[in-house]
This record gives C-alpha cells, sequence and structure tokens, in this order.
C-alpha cells in the first residue's frame, strides 16, 4: 500500500512492471536519439515524475541510494530525499 507522496496523491496505476523492467531498462544510443527525436517528443509528465520518485523512494528504502559525506540526507525523510548529484550516480548512471 502506498501513501500520499510529497508530490500529491499516489498515481492510481504506474506503468506494469511486467512492461517495463525499472530495475533493467533498456540502453540506447542517447546522442542518435538527441538528434532523431523532435524537441516536441522530449516531454516528462506529471504521472513519469511520481514513478521516478516512487522509484527513488524504493532505492533509498533499499539502501541502494545511500547518503554520502556531500549529501548527507536522512533516508527517513519522505519530502526532502537524496540530491540529484547522488540519484545520478547512485541510479542513472549505469
Amino acid at each position: 500500500e502506498r501513501s500520499e507522496s510529497c508530490l500529491g496523491p499516489a498515481p492510481a496505476r504506474i506503468h506494469d512492471p511486467m512492461r517495463f523492467d525499472y530495475e533493467n531498462p533498456p540502453v540506447q544510443d542517447g546522442h542518435r536519439l538527441h538528434h532523431t527525436v523532435a524537441p516536441n517528443r522530449w516531454c516528462v509528465t506529471r504521472q513519469d515524475l511520481i514513478e521516478f520518485c516512487c522509484l527513488v523512494k524504493k532505492h533509498v528504502a533499499e539502501g541502494k541510494i545511500a547518503p554520502t559525506e556531500l549529501d548527507p540526507f536522512d533516508p527517513n525523510d519522505a519530502c526532502i530525499g537524496p540530491c540529484v548529484h547522488t540519484v545520478v550516480k547512485q541510479l542513472i548512471v549505469p
């Protein structure tokens, strides 16, 4: 059961984990995509942000994203979490 997040109520439904593996996302050629996907297709929806926040919170709860000397965030704080640099280094960068 999920509770309200800092971004508002939890979404009624997030992507079906059977359709998209957040733990092992497909690796694509970002440089090529940047030059071939039209700018009007570069979008992030509120739903995308909510799902990303849930993913970050899950990784924090599992200890996969942890405080560092440069980012001593409190893993128990549901509204103020790791900084973007920590998330990029510990979650996004393969």
